[in-house]
């Protein structure tokens, strides 16, 4: 299946400019690809204000967010893989969502299966002993 994140980006992005609400994304700015402005990263993340009225032509797909923006007054052109994007919260109240870390593979597509584990067998085990269920109120 298809990575999770650039849905729940553009769902947070959404629902946080619907609720009147400024978006920020928290970008990790050592990630291979990103750019952004130099000397705005702090501790190799940088927190990018990716409001309506902060951005222009902002464009979310599966691969990256890209948009313009001005820091200290000088406008910028911004690319942030989706891969980099570490969180996006409201500024108001915190609301939003924190990712995990997504480390880029070094030109490797695919993990190597690793030969010491047995090989996988058709049905998984069945559980032993009676079934119980708990009412949670």
């Amino acid at each position: 299946m298809n990575s999770s994140r650039p849905y729940l980006v553009r769902a947070l992005y959404e629902w946080i400019v619907d609720n009147d609400c400024t978006p920020h994304m928290l970008v990790n700015a050592e990630y291979p690809s990103v750019q952004v402005p130099q000397g705005f990263a702090n501790d190799g993340q940088i927190v990018l204000n990716v409001s309506p009225a902060a951005v222009r032509h902002l464009h979310m797909d599966n691969d990256a967010v890209s948009f313009e923006g001005r820091f200290g007054g000088v406008p910028h052109t911004l690319y942030v893989p989706i891969a980099s994007i570490l969180g996006i919260y409201a500024r108001e109240n915190g609301q939003g969502m924190v990712f995990e870390l997504e480390v880029p593979l070094d030109g490797e597509d695919e993990l190597e299966p690793d030969d010491d584990l047995p090989p996988p067998d058709d049905e998984p085990p069945r559980p032993s002993g009676r079934p119980s269920l708990k009412v949670v109120k």
